[in-house]
């Protein structure tokens, strides 16, 4: 199977700040209410580092979804 890159939306508990944020260059911060959704397109390797980088950090993370793939539209 192939591993292209395809957009993922994170959300994380809490409003990561700006130096936090630095950890994740890759990524869109969007603060929704007490919560941060991170957005960026990511292949597998670089799914996992972010992953990884959340666990590191003790980051509580509630949802990951693959919004949509190369060449593909998929929907909430």
């Amino acid at each position: 199977m192939e591993w292209t890159p395809a957009l993922y939306s994170i959300r994380v508990e809490g409003r990561l700040g700006d130096i936090t944020l630095l950890a994740f260059p890759a990524m869109t911060p969007e603060h929704k209410g007490a919560q941060t959704v991170l957005t960026g397109w990511l292949d597998q390797s670089a799914l996992y580092g972010v992953l990884a980088a959340m666990d590191t950090l003790g980051m509580v993370l509630l949802e990951v979804r693959r919004t949509q793939s190369n060449g593909e539209a998929q929907g909430f």
